[in-house]
C-alpha cells in the first residue's frame, strides 16, 4: 500500500471549510435545455405507426385507440400511451420516431397521489409542459433511420427513347437488401394496398435472404408479382411512415425482385401447389385482366375448374392491351399467366362474351360466372366540347395502344399533340415520341394537361421520364379547337386553365378566355379516359340492378343482383391493376360461398 493510500480519506476534512451549495425552492429549478422529461405527441405529426412501442425495451409504451382521433388510410388512429412505472426515460422512442411526432419537454415535476395518473396518452391526455419548447429531440445530425432510397438502375435517356426496351433494370440482392433494412416494419402500407399484401413480411423476407418465403407471402394476397413489381401503383409508398423525413421505402420494386429471382419453373414446389384436388364445379371467367386472372388463380386453388373467355388474341387485358412494354415487357405478363395456367386454367382467346358466345349459354354450361372486361374503350371529346374532334386524325389514347400492342401500324406524322395528363397520356406520348425518334430522327410531341403539374394525375417518374425523351409538357392547358387547313390538322387551340375542380371537389375546369396559345400539330391524340363495354349483359335486361355512372351494382363480395353472376375490376372499381387483383380474390371468395350454398 502506497502513503498516498493511507493518507487519501484526511483529504475530505477540506470540506469543512467550503460553503455549502443550496437551493432555494427546489421545486421551481427548471431541468436543463436537452434534459428528458415528460414526453409530448404532436396528434397531428404522429401517424400511429408504433415504432415507438416496438422499440421499448421495458414495455412501457402501449399504442391505444384515442377517441375523435380517426382511422384512415395513413394512420392508424392509435396513439403511444407511456407508463412511468416503467419508462427509463432512454428517448429511442424519440429517436426512432419516424414522423419526428413524439418527444420530450425538459419538466420533471409531476405530483399526484394516483398512480394510475402516470399512464397517460402525450397529446391526448392534456399537461402542463405539452407547450414548453426546451427538451429533448433527436439531434439533426443523430438518425437510427436511413432516409434515402436505394437508387434504382435505370436507361438512360439517349438509350431508351428510341426503344421499347425495359427502362427500369431492377435491384441487386445487396441493392434490395440494403433497401429492405430502411423497412421499420409499422404496418401502415397494409392498410391500405387493396390486396393488404404483407408488405413488411416479404420485405423481412428479403433481409433475411429467404426469397422462398417471400414469395409464398406474396402469393397469399396476389398472384401477379411481375406485373404488380413494375406498374402498381403503389398507393402503400404514399403512406410509408419514412416519407414524412425522407423516401419512401421502394415497396413496388421490392416486390419485382422477389419474383425476378424464381424461375417459373421452382413455383410449384415453394408454393407447394404441386396437386390440387377438383370439386366438379366449373366457373367461368369474362376477360384475362387483372381480375379475371387473380379470381381464376384463387379458384383454382379451391378446386374449381376455370376457363377465361378473352375477346383478344392473348391474355392480360388492358396490362398488355394499354401499357407500352418499355414499362411492363410482355414476357413478364406471360411469366404471371403461365403460372395460372399450369394450375389447370384455359383461355379461349378470340371470343368476346356476347357476340362469339353468348351470356346465357355460360350460364347454362357453369355453375357461376366472373366478369372482369376492364375499360377498353378510348374516350373522346365530342364536336361540340372540341370543334374538329371528329377529323380522321383525331385519335383515342387506348385505341392506339391497343394497335401498337398488336403489331399494327399507327399514323405517325412529325407533329404530335396529346390531350390529358394522367398515366394513359404519358404513355401514349412516350410510344408515339419513340417512333417519332426512328422515322425522323426527332421528337416533335407536346403534352397538355388541364391540371398544374403539382396535381397532374401522372405519376411524376413518367412526367420527368416524358421531359426527359424530349416531350414538351404543357401543365395548366385546355383544349378549345383542333385547327384544320384543306382539310388537313394544323395544330391545337388551348386556353389557360385557372381551376380544375369547383368547391365541392367535382370537375368543373373554368378557364382565362384571354390566355390562349397554339400548338402546332399534324395529328391529336386524346387521352381522357376510358369506358367499358359490358354490352354482353344487355339480354339480362331489367334482372341487373345497375349503379351509379352506369356500373352494375354489387356487393362486398362482388354478387350482382343475379347470385349467379360477379362483376369486378376495372368496371366496378379502379382503375388500377392491384384493385383488379383485390377484387377478383374476394370474388373467389364469393363464388365459393355461392356455389357451396354459403349466405355472403
Amino acid at each position: 500500500m502506497k502513503i498516498k493510500d493511507v493518507l487519501q480519506p484526511f483529504t475530505a476534512w477540506k470540506n469543512l471549510v467550503k460553503e455549502p451549495i443550496t437551493i432555494g425552492e427546489p421545486h421551481k429549478r427548471e431541468g436543463a435545455p436537452r434534459y428528458r422529461g415528460f414526453h409530448q405527441n404532436s396528434m397531428d405529426k404522429c401517424i400511429g405507426c408504433g415504432t415507438c412501442e416496438d422499440i421499448c425495451q421495458n414495455a412501457a409504451i402501449d399504442m391505444v385507440p384515442v377517441e375523435g382521433q380517426e382511422t384512415t388510410h395513413s394512420d392508424s388512429g392509435l396513439r403511444p400511451k407511456i407508463d412511468y412505472g416503467r419508462c427509463c426515460w432512454c428517448a429511442l422512442c424519440v429517436d426512432i420516431c419516424t414522423t419526428g411526432s413524439l418527444t420530450m419537454s425538459n419538466e420533471f415535476k409531476w405530483v399526484e397521489v394516483d398512480p394510475d395518473a402516470f399512464r397517460f396518452i402525450p397529446g391526448a391526455d392534456k399537461k402542463p409542459w405539452d407547450d414548453i419548447e426546451a427538451g429533448y429531440d433527436r439531434a439533426d445530425h443523430y438518425e437510427l433511420h436511413n432516409f434515402e432510397r436505394e437508387d434504382m438502375v435505370e436507361l438512360a435517356p439517349e438509350v431508351r427513347d428510341h426503344s421499347f426496351v425495359e427502362i427500369v433494370q431492377g435491384y441487386s440482392k445487396t441493392q434490395a437488401q440494403k433497401e429492405a433494412d430502411r423497412c421499420v416494419e409499422c404496418g401502415i402500407c397494409v392498410a391500405t394496398c387493396p390486396a393488404h399484401m404483407g408488405i413488411p413480411d416479404y420485405i423481412r423476407a428479403i433481409r433475411e435472404d429467404d426469397i422462398e418465403l417471400g414469395l409464398k407471402i406474396l402469393y397469399e394476397t396476389n398472384p401477379l408479382p411481375e406485373v404488380c413489381g413494375r406498374i402498381c401503383t403503389h398507393n402503400c409508398e404514399a403512406v410509408c411512415s419514412m416519407k414524412y423525413r425522407g423516401d419512401a421505402i421502394s415497396i413496388r420494386w421490392l416486390k419485382r425482385y422477389i419474383a425476378d429471382q424464381v424461375a417459373l419453373s421452382d413455383y410449384k414446389g415453394i408454393l407447394n401447389q404441386n396437386t390440387i384436388e377438383n370439386n366438379g364445379k366449373k366457373v367461368a371467367v369474362i376477360g384475362s385482366g387483372p381480375a379475371g386472372l387473380s379470381a381464376a388463380y384463387y379458384l383454382a386453388l379451391l378446386g374449381y375448374g376455370v376457363k377465361i373467355f378473352e375477346a383478344f388474341p392473348e391474355s392480360g387485358g388492358m396490362m398488355r392491351y394499354g401499357i407500352p412494354e418499355y414499362r411492363l415487357p410482355y414476357d413478364q405478363i406471360d411469366k404471371d399467366v403461365d403460372y395460372i395456367l399450369s394450375l389447370g386454367v384455359e383461355i379461349e382467346y378470340n371470343t368476346r362474351v356476347g357476340k362469339d358466345i353468348t351470356l346465357e349459354t355460360l350460364q347454362k354450361e357453369y355453375d357461376a360466372i366472373f366478369a372482369g372486361t376492364g375499360l377498353h374503350i378510348g374516350r373522346k371529346l365530342p364536336e361540340k366540347f372540341l370543334p374538329g374532334s371528329d377529323h380522321e386524325h383525331v385519335f383515342a389514347a387506348a385505341d392506339l395502344l391497343r394497335e401498337v400492342t398488336m403489331g399494327q401500324e399507327i399514323h405517325v406524322p412529325k407533329k404530335v399533340a396529346v390531350i390529358g395528363g394522367g398515366n394513359v397520356a404519358m404513355d401514349i406520348s412516350r410510344t408515339i415520341a419513340r417512333l417519332q425518334k426512328v422515322k425522323y430522327g426527332k421528337v416533335q410531341l407536346t403534352t397538355t394537361a388541364l391540371e398544374t403539374e403539382e396535381i397532374m394525375p401522372a405519376d411524376r417518374e413518367e412526367i420527368v421520364e416524358s421531359r426527359e425523351e424530349g416531350i414538351v409538357i404543357m401543365p395548366g392547358w385546355g383544349p378549345v379547337k383542333v385547327e384544320t387547313k384543306e382539310g388537313k390538322i394544323t395544330g391545337l387551340h388551348l386556353r389557360e386553365c385557372i381551376s380544375v375542380f369547383d368547391e365541392t371537389g367535382r370537375f368543373g375546369p373554368k378557364f382565362n378566355e384571354d390566355n390562349t396559345t397554339f400548338v402546332e400539330a399534324d395529328m391529336i391524340v386524346e387521352s381522357i379516359g376510358q369506358g367499358m363495354d359490358i354490352s354482353y349483359t344487355e339480354s339480362l335486361g331489367d334482372k341487373l340492378e345497375m349503379g351509379e355512372r352506369g356500373k352494375v351494382k354489387t356487393d362486398g363480395y362482388y354478387q350482382s343482383s343475379l347470385p349467379w353472376l360477379f362483376i369486378g375490376g376495372d368496371i366496378v372499381q379502379g382503375p388500377d391493376v392491384i384493385h383488379g387483383i383485390a377484387n377478383g380474390h374476394l370474388a373467389a371468395k364469393g363464388i365459393d360461398k355461392f356455389i357451396r350454398g354459403e349466405k355472403s
